[in-house]
Order: C-alpha cells, then structure tokens, then sequence
C-alpha cells in the first residue's frame, strides 16, 4: 500500500476547546480586529473585545432559554456575521452546533432536526421560520430568527445569566467533545450527521494556519468568507481565521454582491470551490470577445500558463518574461482588480480545479493552493503549501496526518481530523472505517514520488461502458467546464456503448456570445440544436477528449435548455453535481444520446 505521512507542526490538543480561541485572543489582543460587519456599502471593525461580548451575551441569552451542556442547536441561514458569532455563543453555553443549509426544503430540515435530537433552531429569516414550523419536532422548543434582530434578543433575555456560568460550561469541554454534527448531502438514502470534534478542528486548522502562515499569519492579512459556513469548508475557513487572528467578512450573497464586497473589502487571499475560479476566468474571456479582444485574452492565457509551467522548471526564458510583463499591464491586473486588487493566493477546495486553470491563475500573479479533503475529514486533508506546490495536484498530506491508496486505487485518511464517526450509524462506520482505522474516502486517486496526492475519479462514480471500459468522468468534466461557455456538464455511459455529456449553458456567457454572432433575440432554450452554438462547445468537447484514450473520449453530447442549480436540486451547496438526480430528471436526454 501506497502511503505518505506528514509529521504534525502542532501536536493534537490534549487539552483546551474553540471557545479558547475566542477567549484568549480578547484577553491577549483586546483592540485587534477579527471581523468586520456589513454597514451600508462599507465595513464595521470589531476588535477582539467586542468579538467575544457579543459572542458571550448570545451564550447566555442561550443559557437563559435552558440549553444545556451538550445540547445539539441548529442554524439555518446564509454565510454572515450572525451565524460566526451564534456558532461560538452555542459552544460557549456549552452545545453542539448543527448547520443546516438556508436551500434545504422541509423535509431535510426535519430529517435534521429528528435525527439530531436538537432543542432549538436558528433561523434566518421569517420564511424561514414559515417553512419549518409544521414540521419542528417535539424537543426542538426554542425557533429563534436572525433577521429579527436575535442578537439583541439573545443578550437582553440573558442578561441576568452570568460570566462564572459562561466559564464554567466552556471549561467542561475538553478536545473530545462533540462540537458540531454536519450532515452530508449524500446521493443516495437519508443524510448521514458526521461527528466533529472540537480536537478535530483544533488539529485540523491549527496544522493549516502553521503550515500555509504567509497566507493566514501575514500582517494585515484579511479574507472575505463566501463559501457556505454550513459546509465544512466554509467552518474550516471560519475558524481558521480565528484561529490566526486573521480579518475576516462575510459575504452573504456570492451571485449579486461577491465582486461588490471584493472591491469594497479587498481581502489578502480568499478560499472557494473551483466553480468560482472557472466563472472569473470565464467572464473574462467573454468580455474581452465581447469588446473585439478575445485573440488578445487568450494569448495572454497562454504565456500566464508558460509562464507558470517554467517556474517549475526554475528557468523562465527572456522572451517569455518580456511578454509576461507585458500581458500584465494589459490582461493581468484586470484579473487582480476582479478579485479586489490585493488578492495574492487562494485555496480551492470542493472539487478538481485542474492544472490548465492552476497554471493560469498562478502566471496572472495569484497562486492557488488547491486541496482536496471531506466532511469526514474536516474539511482538508491534503493541501498545496508556498513551499511544496505542484500545480495539478491537491498537496500532500496535512501535517499530523497519513494518505496511502489502497490495491484498488482507493484513497485512504488516517489522522486526528477524521471524524469520530456516524451520528447513531453503526453500520455506515463499519463501510468507511478499515481495521486499522483508516478512513475509506470513495475517491481514487495516486501519490507521486515527492508525496503529492492526485485524485483521478469517484470509486461509485466510476462509468462501465457496454464493453467494459472503466472511465472516470471527472477527467473530462472538468476539461469541458473549463469552456467559457460551458456552466456544468455531466458525462454518462454506464452500460451504454460508448460515453456522452449533457452540457449546460453559462447564461451570462451566452449574452455576449449572442450578441458577437448576431442572434439577437436567442435563448438558451432557442440555441439548443444551433449548429454554431453546437461547434463552439464541440471544440470544448475535442479539448476534454485530449486528455484520454479514444475509448474513454465523449462521442456524442447534447445542450440542455436549463442550467442545473442548488434549488432545482441538481447541484449540492458546494456545486457538486447529484448525479442520480440529474440522471432521473434528464433520463429522456441521456436515452436519446444512445438511440
């Protein structure tokens, strides 16, 4: 078995909780900044001080209600500054939090609530509340709402509540403790609730604060927080800032205000899923077709990917540099100004990013770090560092933890972040947990020479054509997503003769595509069976099929009408496809590809 171990840079906690982030930054650094919160078109400072009253006054307010210790309390809501402070005011009375996303319908959000056994909900709005009222169980007796100003709520009804009791139900959590229970989307069957432990974040986020410190220790360093803090992506980010005493703010809606905050915030480096990545460089490239410069643009693609390929190679050529500084002036900097001007790194996580896109956001001058990890895990468990970056690759192992690939390509994770087990599910922790305890990810993958982990599919997602080819779809979905026009696509062919896509279109791509091919008047829906439309994407499908035999390669593919979203159900909160899902809603399409 294939296995590579990063010694830790800070041991596991033998002691000590989250709230000791909070607790210990006010009394050390009272008058440093940690968040700012929304105000107008601007931004409110809050120091360190501030950050842990408020957080205090909740917890009581909590305590007031009658949480107890251990007590599991739910937060439906968008990523924003409440849902920070309310994460940590529950841990400080002592609870564990259970996130669940703003989008989930009614029955999910009563699945949660059942299986966690949680005593109180918070939610965002007063929709919200609307919608989960018939369905709140028994023990769930406490439903407070964000947007009716819960904050003050909380700090008025627990005022009388004090700080000894505060300090008394903080203290009694130790490393082992529950801190959250996050439940999977999952593609099939119920939501599995992942226990994570307070020890398992303080492993997790301490190992990457250490270990990518120019990024989360740099003086003056600040993120804006987008991703969806119900994820664990999202709450790895979260606390990872507060673990570094970075700045931080929240962007509550990525699709309307995410470039507006950017230029407003500025942030030093950000974190998000590829699919944030693929629609900046995408949009830059649909604008510069739109204004005549598309040749322009692409040009400069492709010196910031050489120019990025020979920093591997430590020996970038003279010409290559002259055209570099210039596509800087011309191209590169807008890319930065896109971003907020101040952006130098990024770490993407979610899902493959692939190297042609690494490679060009690392010649346009801001270094993605990309990482691979899941739930189980705690959000990261490998990652690309400064200093050991391969382009391609998802890092090596978070230091303090093993990856090896078992005999059938199955990537396996031993360490202090992976997850104590399945809430109340003996059954599926007896499928993901081998004797030695190592963790069955369901993802295959390899580990080159120096230790970088490569992920080449999903073990489950892996398509058998009729004549028993195996092909991992990943490969050349993200090759095809990386078209500027292209939104999501899904490759199929499980028992079918040879393999096929569905292909959605980016909307705010095609308007400028339409209007430089003069179809005025055009909708998704109208350019289905386009021949024009149809020879853009198939030069997008030619690119894919590169990177695989012709075996593998997608024969044939077809337009759909509709774009996939998270409401429509097709797509998780982190924009990953559910692939039964798009399989059942499409299965006409898939069918007429074969006849």
């Amino acid at each position: 078995m294939n296995e590579v171990t990063i010694p830790a840079l800070v041991p596991a906690a033998t002691a000590g909780n989250l709230t000791n982030l909070i607790a210990e930054r006010a009394w050390f650094e009272p008058e440093r900044i940690m968040l700012s919160r929304p105000l107008g078109d601007g931004w409110q400072p809050v120091s360190a001080r501030e950050f842990e009253a408020e957080v205090r006054a909740s917890a009581k307010g909590l305590i007031a209600a009658g949480i107890q210790i251990g007590d599991r309390v739910a937060i439906m809501a968008r990523t924003r500054y409440e849902w920070t402070i309310l994460d940590f005011a529950i841990w400080f009375a002592g609870g564990c939090v259970v996130p669940i996303f703003e989008t989930s319908s009614a029955e999910q959000v009563q699945w949660i609530l059942d299986d966690s056994g949680a005593v109180g909900l918070i939610v965002e709005t007063p929709a919200h509340r609307e919608l989960v009222s018939p369905i709140l169980p028994a023990h769930t007796k406490h439903v407070w709402t964000i947007t009716d100003d819960v904050l003050h709520t909380l700090a008025t009804t627990g005022a009388h509540i004090s700080d000894d009791e505060i300090d008394r139900r903080r203290n009694s959590l130790v490393p082992d403790t529950l801190a959250t229970l996050i439940y999977t989307s999952g593609t099939t069957g119920k939501p599995k609730g992942v226990q994570l432990t307070h020890g398992n974040f303080l492993s997790e986020c301490g190992n990457v604060v250490q270990g990518a410190s120019d990024l989360f220790l740099k003086p003056g360093g600040s993120t804006l927080l987008f991703l969806p803090v119900a994820h664990v992506f999202g709450r790895m980010v979260q606390i990872g800032a507060i673990h570094a005493g970075l700045h931080m703010a929240h962007c509550s809606d990525p699709a309307g205000r995410l470039p507006i905050d950017l230029a407003s915030f500025k942030p030093t480096f950000v974190l998000a899923v590829p699919r944030i990545f693929e629609k900046i460089y995408n949009g830059a490239e649909a604008r510069a077709e739109a204004a005549g410069k598309g040749n322009i643009f692409r040009k400069a693609a492709g010196v910031a990917i050489a120019y990025s390929e020979a920093m591997d190679q430590k020996r970038i050529p003279l010409g290559l540099r002259i055209k570099h500084a210039l596509f800087d002036k011309l191209v590169f900097v807008k890319i930065r100004t896109g971003m907020g001007g101040n952006v130098e790194a990024a770490i993407s996580g979610g899902a493959p990013l692939g190297a042609r896109l690494g490679h060009f956001y690392r010649g346009a001058g801001i270094r993605i770090l990309e990482g691979y990890g899941l739930t189980e895990t705690t959000a990261g468990a490998t990652l690309n560092l400064t200093t050991h970056h391969r382009v391609g690759s998802v890092g090596r192992p978070i230091p303090g933890n093993s990856i090896a690939i078992a005999d059938d390509g199955e990537v396996l994770i031993r360490g202090p972040i992976v997850m104590r087990g399945y809430w109340q599910n003996d059954a599926a922790n007896a499928e993901v947990f081998n004797g030695e305890r190592w963790f069955k990810s369901g993802d295959l993958g390899r580990i080159d020479e120096d230790g970088f982990l490569y992920i080449v599919g999903r073990k489950k997602e892996l398509i058998v054509t009729s004549g028993g080819k195996n092909v991992a779809p990943a490969v050349l979905e993200d090759r095809l997503r990386a078209h500027p026009l292209v939104s999501q696509c899904m490759v199929v062919g499980d028992n079918k003769p040879f393999i096929a896509a569905l292909v959605t279109i980016d909307a705010d791509a095609l308007k400028s595509w339409i209007t430089v091919n003069k179809k005025d008047g055009a909708t998704v829906a109208s350019l289905t069976h386009d021949p024009d439309l149809i020879a853009v994407i198939q030069t997008g499908v030619d690119e894919a099929n590169k990177a695989v035999s012709k075996a593998e390669s997608i024969r044939k593919f077809q337009i759909l009408p509709v774009d996939w979203t998270i409401a429509g159900g097709q797509l998780t909160a982190k924009l990953s496809i559910k692939r039964h899902v798009v399989s059942q809603q499409f299965a006409s399409d898939i069918e007429a590809l074969y006849n």
